[in-house]
């Protein structure tokens, strides 16, 4: 599976959970890190850790991919599920507003996802 499918599977994944305000950057050329970064929005500390999980149990049961590791995932607050080549940051607004890591990355260029809001 490419790179960039399996980010979108990502942002599927999210939407599923009723995920908000999801930017998915490619961070290729600035970044020895990973490829995409995926971030989202919860609107509570379970929404946020409920959509870190169905990205997780999608990915490990639909294709067999585990993550790296996975850290904040006991409160809630900001979810951060690394894939190597894709990482997923989850947070609840506040913490993702103070942490701007839109801001940290704004050389990245934004992939135009085709829908950004829960049905």
């Amino acid at each position: 599976m490419q790179t960039l499918e399996t980010a979108l599977l990502a942002v599927e994944y999210a939407l599923d959970k009723k995920g908000i305000d999801l930017k998915l950057l490619d961070v290729r050329g600035i970044s020895t890190l990973t490829d995409y970064l995926l971030l989202v929005s919860g609107r509570s500390d379970r929404q946020v850790q409920a959509i870190a999980e169905n990205i997780k149990t999608e990915f490990k049961s639909q294709h067999t991919i585990m993550p790296l590791a996975i850290e904040g995932m006991d409160k809630g607050r900001w979810v951060l599920i690394d894939y190597g080549e894709i990482m997923v940051h989850v947070f609840q607004p506040t913490v993702r507003e103070f942490y701007d890591l839109e801001g940290l990355w704004s050389e990245a260029p934004e992939v135009e996802l085709a829908q950004t809001e829960a049905p």
